[in-house]
C-alpha cells in the first residue's frame, strides 16, 4: 500500500519546501545540512518542546555536535527555520520528514523489544489532521526519517487513507546512517543515501523527486533506490551489523586477556583483511547510544514474528555480549580493589556514549556506575560535553548524594582509589597522570574501558592499570 489511491502521477511544485517533525538527533542536523546544501528550498524544522525551539532559535543549540553550530548559523533565519507551529509547516510543505523517537517498548506485547511506535503515529495523525481540514491541500510526500519496523509506512499510509480522502500523497522511507560526533562529516560526504518507495509510477515519481533533492550535493552513484520494504529493513540491519562487530572484538578481549594476546594487536591484524576492514574494532566497555540496542531488539522481535526464532536469538547474543561486557569491566574493578569499594571515591572519567557527542543515551556509563553504586563505591564524574542535569536524571535522584560532578578532571581525580574511563575524549589521553596519581589514595587504580591511555608510562607514575583486552600483570 504506502501510497493514495489516486492512479494519477502528480507533477510535485519546484523547488520544494520540506518540513521536519522532530528536532532531536537526526532532525535537527539533517535539515541543517540539506538547508546549507539547497539554499533555494525552504526548511522548517518542527517540534512540540518550545525550550527545544528556542534552543535551535539561539547561539546554545540543544544538542552538541562538531561543525553543527557554524552550519545552523549560516542557514538560519535565510532558508533554515525552527518552529512550534507545526500545522503551519505541514499546510505549506511538499515533503515531510517524520524524525520523533520511537523507542523500545516497556510494557505490553512485545514489552523490551518492539519499538514504541506512539510518537510517530501522533505525527501521522497529526498531518492527517492538518490535510484533512482543507479542501484544496497539495501533494504530500511523507518520508519515515525514524528507524521503524518493515512494513510500518503501510500503517502510515492506511492512516493517511482513512483520515484525508481529497489528498494526494506517497510514504517514503529515507533512513538515516549517522554517527554522533561525525553527523555533519556524514550528512555531507555520506556514503549512501538511500530512499524507498511504492513500486507504482507514483511512488517512482516521488522517489526520485526526493531523490533529486540529494543529488545536489551527493553523487548520483551514491543516491540509492529500492522499495520500501528493503529500505526499512536495510536500516535495523546495518545498525546491527556495526553492532556486531563491537561484540564480537569485545568477545576476543576477554580472550586476550586470559591469553596474553593484545586485542589492538588482533583487531589490527585483522582489519586490514580487505574483507573485513577495520572499522567498528576497537574493544572497549560496550557499546552504547539510542540505535544500536534498540534496533537488535527491535529486528530480534521482528524475527520472532515472523516465526524465525533462531534468527532471533543469534541476533540476541549481540546484546548479550554488550551485557556481558559492561558487567565484566565493574566485575574487574571490584575483584582488583581487594573484593571491596564501599565508602571509596571512584572517578569516571566519560559519561557519554561516545567522544564528541553529549548524548547519553544508553550509555555503558551508566551501567557501570550502577553496579558500582550496588557495591557501595562513591563516584565522581567528569564528562567535559555532559550537562550535571543529564547525569543526575540517568542515574536516579536517589543517588545524588553519592555522586560529585565535576568540570575538572583533576580536581574529579583528587582523593580517589581508582579511575575509570568511560569515553574516548581525546583530552584523556593527554592529561598529566603523575599530578594526578600524586593526589589520589595508594594504591591507585586506572580500569581504562577505551584502551585510551599510555600503559607501560603510566605503570611507571606507580599506577595499577587494567586495560580492556590488554594481559597485564595482576594489578596488585
Amino acid at each position: 500500500m504506502a501510497t493514495s489511491s489516486s492512479s494519477t502521477v502528480k507533477a510535485y511544485p519546484y523547488p520544494p519546501k520540506i518540513c521536519c517533525l522532530g528536532a532531536g538527533y537526526v532532525g535537527g542536523p539533517t535539515m541543517a545540512v540539506m538547508a546549507k546544501m539547497c539554499p533555494d528550498i525552504k526548511v522548517t524544522v518542527t517540534d512540540l518542546n518550545e525550550r527545544r525551539i528556542a534552543a535551535w532559535n539561539s547561539s546554545s543549540l540543544p544538542i552538541y555536535e562538531p561543525g553543527l553550530q557554524e552550519v545552523v548559523e549560516e542557514a538560519r533565519g535565510r532558508n533554515l527555520f525552527f518552529s512550534t507551529d507545526i500545522d503551519a509547516a505541514i499546510q505549506e510543505c511538499t515533503i515531510i520528514f517524520v524524525s520523533v523517537a520511537t523507542p523500545t517498548k516497556t510494557s505490553g506485547i512485545g514489552a523490551g523489544e518492539a519499538a514504541d511506535l506512539t510518537y510517530w503515529e501522533l505525527a501521522a495523525r497529526r498531518i492527517a489532521a492538518v490535510c484533512n481540514a482543507s479542501s484544496n491541500m497539495s501533494p504530500k510526500i511523507i518520508v519515515e526519517k525514524s528507524t521503524v519496523p518493515v512494513r510500518t509506512a503501510d500503517a502510515m499510509a492506511a492512516v493517511m487513507a482513512a483520515s484525508c480522502k481529497g489528498t494526494d500523497f506517497q510514504v517514503l522511507s529515507n533512513p538515516e546512517f549517522l554517527a554522533e560526533g561525525t553527523a555533519i562529516d556524514d550528512l555531507f560526504k555520506p556514503d549512501r543515501v538511500l530512499v524507498g518507495g511504492p513500486v507504482t509510477p507514483q511512488g517512482h515519481a516521488a522517489v526520485q523527486y526526493l531523490a533529486d533533492v540529494y543529488r545536489r550535493w551527493v553523487p548520483t552513484e551514491q543516491v540509492l533506490t529500492t522499495n520500501l520494504w528493503s529500505a526499512e529493513l536495510t536500516k535495523l540491519t546495518a545498525n546491527a551489523f556495526l553492532a556486531q562487530r563491537i561484540s564480537s572484538i569485545n568477545s576476543i578481549s576477554a580472550l586476550c586477556e586470559a591469553t596474553g594476546a593484545n586485542v589492538s594487536e588482533v583487531a589490527y591484524a585483522i582489519g586490514v583483511d580487505t574483507r573485513i576492514g577495520p572499522k567498528f574494532l576497537k574493544a572497549s566497555v560496550g557499546f552504547g547510544g539510542s540505535c544500536f540496542q534498540k534496533d537488535i531488539l527491535n529486528l530480534v522481535y521482528l524475527c520472532r514474528q515472523f516465526g524465525l526464532p533462531e534468527v532471533a536469538e543469534y541476533w540476541y547474543q549481540v546484546i548479550a555480549m554488550n551485557d556481558w561486557q559492561k558487567k565484566r569491566f565493574a566485575i574487574n574493578v571490584v575483584s582488583s580493589m581487594f573484593n571491596t569499594v564501599s565508602g571509596k571515591k571512584i572517578t569516571i572519567l566519560g559519561f557519554a556514549f561516545k567522544k564528541d557527542t553529549g548524548d547519553t543515551r544508553e550509555t555503558p556509563a551508566i551501567d557501570v556506575c550502577k553496579m558500582l553504586f550496588a557495591e557501595k563505591a562513591s563516584l565522581a564524574i567528569y564528562d567535559p560535553k555532559v550537562a550535571r542535569e543529564q547525569i543526575y536524571s540517568d542515574l536516579g535522584k536517589e543517588v545524588i548524594d553519592k555522586i560529585e560532578i565535576e568540570t575538572d578532571p583533576y580536581i574529579a581525580c583528587s582523593g580517589a582509589h581508582a579511575i575509570c574511563i568511560l569515553t574516548e575524549w581525546d583530552e584523556f589521553k593527554t592529561l598529566d597522570y603523575k599530578r594526578i596519581y600524586d593526589q589520589m589514595q595508594k594504591p591507585a587504580f586506572i580500569f581504562d574501558g577505551r584502551n585510551l591511555i599510555n600503559i607501560a608510562e603510566c605503570q611507571a607514575i606507580g599506577f595499577s592499570v587494567w586495560s580492556v583486552g590488554q594481559s597485564l600483570k595482576p594489578l596488585c
